[in-house]
């Protein structure tokens, strides 16, 4: 996969739209209060960062839109410069959808979001055997296939899907989805996942890249950093972005902000590549979406 590299955006990702997506991203999961956003906001894009992940649930969109309002001056950036991507909230799964992603707009403070994601494949106070998810997925697409067609959305995907819940949607949908944003590592190599998106055409993203930290300690890991002579998290998360997967490394700590973006100035060779996929054994540290018809 070719990837594109100049000093205001970092390195990049083509999608289907025509657009491209940074490879690092500051992930924004539990990044809650004011002055916490605006410091990690701050941190980031002092680092480099021109992305930031967020969602409905996360509670902090108004946050990142205010931080991003008062800090993007103080860099010579504009709004053309962030990549911002929110989520459809489970609870506005179906009917509620183009209530939920107007109001994710609104929140944000912006005209457009970049990238607007349905969060999960079922609904929220449904069982994941009802058989109304389907349908309330179908409803949401459509919803944000409107939305994407005004132009409020530059970009829309799924997250959380299943290579079953992938091919339900391709099989019915006007607008292809952009990205497909997974948990992914290298005791989860999603391999089935990434053939379809690579089939249809779908941008692979990786949210817990390091494993809620678990992998930070991983033998395996340690060794390919100490050979290398990076840490533990930016071996884990060049892993990925070398294999043109963007990563959301979540943080709200400034220096740990900084060192997360120093992966574009090495290379893990093709055996450290191998040791890392060879843990690959279907583990996830997050929610599971197999069960959700």
């Amino acid at each position: 996969m070719k990837m594109s590299s100049s000093a205001s955006t970092g390195p990049s990702a083509p999608l289907n739209t025509g657009s491209r997506m940074p490879l690092l991203g500051l992930g924004m999961y539990k990044l809650c209060g004011g002055e916490a956003v605006l410091q990690a906001v701050d941190a980031s894009l002092a680092a480099g960062y021109r992305a930031f992940d967020s969602a409905a649930v996360y509670r902090n969109e108004a946050e990142l839109g205010h931080a991003l309002k008062e800090l993007l001056p103080k860099y010579g950036l504009t709004r053309e410069d962030v990549f911002i991507t929110s989520k459809l909230s489970p609870k506005d799964q179906g009917k509620g959808a183009m209530e939920g992603a107007l109001h994710s707009l609104s929140n944000l403070g912006m005209d457009y979001i970049d990238l607007y994601l349905i969060h999960w494949p079922g609904t929220q106070g449904l069982d994941v055997t009802d058989k109304c998810n389907p349908g309330n997925r179908a409803q949401s697409w459509a919803a944000l296939e409107e939305l994407h067609a005004q132009g409020k959305l530059k970009a829309i995907g799924v997250s959380n899907y299943t290579p079953a819940h992938m091919r339900e949607l391709m099989g019915s949908c006007k607008v292809h989805p952009a990205v497909l944003q997974v948990e992914f590592h290298p005791l989860e190599c999603q391999t089935e996942l990434r053939s379809v998106c690579q089939e249809f055409g779908v941008r692979f993203q990786a949210y817990t890249s390091l494993g809620r930290g678990e992998l930070l300690t991983d033998p395996h890991v340690l060794q390919v950093a100490e050979t290398c002579k990076r840490t533990p998290a930016q071996v884990l998360l060049r892993w990925a972005v070398q294999q043109g997967v963007p990563v959301l490394p979540k943080s709200s700590t400034p220096e740990r902000i900084r060192e997360n973006a120093r992966i574009f100035d090495f290379t893990l060779s093709d055996s450290d590549m191998a040791k890392l996929s060879a843990l690959d054994r279907g583990h996830k540290f997050c929610w599971d979406p197999s069960q959700v018809v």
